[in-house]
């Protein structure tokens, strides 16, 4: 019997998320911000590939990660996962990822930027450190979302400070926050690292808008996706069964 789009809702479905940096703090972190928003029936797999940057803040940092994310992917792949997330804002190997998977693949920072423009005319992301702005602008206008952000604001700090002194990044990303809203006059904010995934829904009651977690945003999306029935582009060069 053919499966209709509510059953296959009810089908269990296995989601591998993938934190391209070492970093075993933040990859628990995102865990427990993926697991929080999953559907019941979905099991979530967070990993650390085995080597690579303890945090992403360059370009050389992201192309040093990606060969970890493919790995990941590659063994997820093997063991019949349904569905993957990237979890660094940089979506570092993504196209390489989709072309090779056969599940879908989704990256945060494409995730929190489409569910961005349903809800909102114009929203500010607030990432670090500051020298990483580049990257961001390149990845903005590569989702063409240049109509949509009004602005980024980086801050400038390493991404670590968020494993190692968190009070004091919660203030300094509270106050971008804000600055987003008053200044900005964006609907709502993107958090751009994973690591910012715990304070998602506090910084969400504080300033009165949305501050959209890009890790749950791409765990609904590969739910969605799965769903739906929608898999992988089949564009990848042929593997072996």
């Amino acid at each position: 019997m053919d499966l209709h789009f509510t059953d296959t809702l009810r089908i269990p479905m296995k989601i591998k998320v993938i934190n391209p940096n070492t970093t075993l703090t933040m990859t628990e972190k995102i865990g427990a911000a993926a697991r929080g928003c999953a559907s019941p029936g979905t099991e979530i797999v967070t990993v650390s590939p085995a080597q690579g940057p303890r945090s992403i803040e360059t370009q050389y940092d992201e192309a040093v990660a990606v060969i970890g994310v493919l790995d990941e992917i590659a063994a997820g792949d093997a063991a019949g996962f349904d569905g993957y997330v990237i979890a660094c804002f940089g979506d570092p190997g993504l196209p390489a990822a989709r072309e090779m998977a056969r599940a879908p693949v989704v990256g945060i920072a494409e995730a929190a930027m489409h569910a961005a423009s349903f809800i909102s005319d114009g929203f500010t992301i607030i990432s670090m450190p500051s020298h990483a702005l580049p990257g961001m602008e390149r990845l903005v206008h590569a989702y063409d979302m240049g109509r949509k952000c009004r602005r980024i604001r980086m801050l400038d700090m390493p991404v670590l400070d968020l494993e190692e002194d968190a009070s004091a990044s919660y203030r300094l990303i509270l106050a971008e926050c804000r600055k987003a809203l008053e200044v900005d006059h964006s609907d709502c904010v993107l958090l751009g690292c994973a690591g910012m995934s715990d304070v998602a829904a506090k910084l969400t009651r504080v300033i009165g808008a949305p501050a959209i977690d890009g890790v749950a945003a791409a765990v609904k999306m590969v739910e969605a996706l799965v769903s739906l029935g929608l898999g992988a582009r089949g564009r990848g060069a042929p593997r072996g069964s």
